[in-house]
């Protein structure tokens, strides 16, 4: 069937996080979540299972296992087996699971900054220390830089927290980068902890290697978090898969999470992953296309000035934009700025690390007629701030 993105779908008085937290004025392009509606497929599985009427505990089937191993088979030529998975609620309560599992209090946490805000937060969630390791800005374009993971260790490091696709810069990071992170953690003895649920929004030219694939002895000292809720914009519900070749590794993990973190999925979290799993591949290639379309436009309408001083780089995957407002003339936060004076409300740059300050993440999951209003509202408001000043 064709799937139509362009369809506005009301989504204030829906108990919306991204849509709630702003005044009814106020365009919401923060939060990752798409402003879509999740394939059919996935709808039509979901009301035949409320329709019957029973929502008691739940087990996992089997099948689901086989299509998460087949998808990465297909997708990335990766082998897992069924006791390499290991079930959870969530990717964010992944990364902090790994942390608390695999170190002690004090110890280090290695990532690199600009990053997802949730990594940053590992630290106080459970008395850790991050050390970072910030990726280099040249030309636009974030990269790894083996100088500083070098500078960034310590004598306590533990845990690398990778993020690829990089959110929010965009970045799906090349073999060459993948293994020089692979080697600094060969080399210090780290655990590896991979956030990878961006995965299969990958442009044209780029293609996504997951991490632990590159070798047997990197498999074997790492944990790859995915998950369909990004994918399929199933975010709602709690179902993420870890996927652990190492058995002391797996058990680290199952101890750490006893009495803290479910078992088992609910029961409606099984049928969303399983229909989106099997039946949403022609949503996601329709989506793929339109995110293309909306990524082109953005970097369009950005490498035009129309925005006067914000520039930014193109994202090789994600549906994030990453931009720099350091020359924009604009006083204090760059968020706050374009949330009073446009009524649009983007990510904070400074809640990515001190590496984000004078930025903010655009979330192009939308509409297209809801991105352009975005960026209209956005320029007029950089315009009469250029004429006040």
């Amino acid at each position: 069937m064709n799937y139509d993105f362009d369809l506005i779908l009301p989504r204030r008085g829906t108990d919306s996080v991204k849509w709630n937290r702003h005044e009814a004025d106020v365009l919401p392009l923060w939060v990752a979540d798409l402003d879509f509606a999740s394939p059919q497929p996935v709808i039509e599985a979901l009301a035949r299972r409320v329709e019957h009427g029973v929502f008691g505990y739940g087990i996992e089937p089997p099948l689901l296992r086989e299509v998460v191993r087949e998808l990465l088979r297909q997708r990335y030529d990766w082998q897992v087996a069924n006791e390499d998975l290991v079930l959870l609620p969530g990717v964010v309560p992944g990364l902090n699971l790994v942390a608390l599992a695999c170190s002690e209090p004090g110890d280090g946490l290695l990532v690199q900054p600009p990053i997802y805000p949730p990594f940053l937060a590992v630290e106080k969630n459970i008395g850790r220390t991050v050390e970072t390791a910030p990726l280099v800005l040249r030309s636009g374009r974030y990269e790894v830089d083996p100088n500083e993971l070098e500078r960034a260790l310590t004598a306590r490091t533990r845990v690398f927290l990778l993020c690829n696709p990089h959110n929010p810069s965009g970045r799906v990071f090349t073999r060459a980068e993948l293994e020089q992170v692979a080697e600094v953690c060969l080399r210090h003895n780290l655990v590896l902890c991979s956030d990878e649920i961006h995965q299969d929004f990958i442009y044209e030219g780029h293609t996504h290697i997951p991490i632990a694939s590159l070798a047997p002895e990197i498999a074997a000292r790492t944990v790859t978090l995915l998950s369909p809720s990004k994918t399929y914009n199933i975010a709602g519900f709690h179902l993420a898969v870890a996927v652990v070749n190492n058995p002391e590794l797996r058990a680290k993990l199952n101890a750490a999470s006893a009495g803290i973190l479910p078992r088992k999925p609910g029961v409606l979290d099984i049928v969303a992953a399983l229909a989106a799993y099997q039946h949403g591949g022609e949503w996601l290639g329709q989506l793929l296309a339109y995110l293309k379309a909306n990524r082109d436009l953005l970097v369009g309408y950005v490498g035009e000035d129309r925005l006067p001083g914000v520039t930014m780089g193109r994202p090789e995957g994600t549906y994030l934009g990453w931009l720099d407002c350091r020359a924009a003339g604009i006083q204090g936060s760059a968020m706050e700025f374009f949330l009073r004076e446009a009524r649009v409300a983007l990510g904070e740059g400074a809640d990515f690390g001190a590496a984000g300050e004078g930025f903010v993440r655009l979330n192009f999951g939308c509409p297209r007629s809801a991105l352009l209003d975005a960026l209209e509202r956005m320029r007029q408001a950089l315009e009469r701030n250029a004429r006040l000043g």
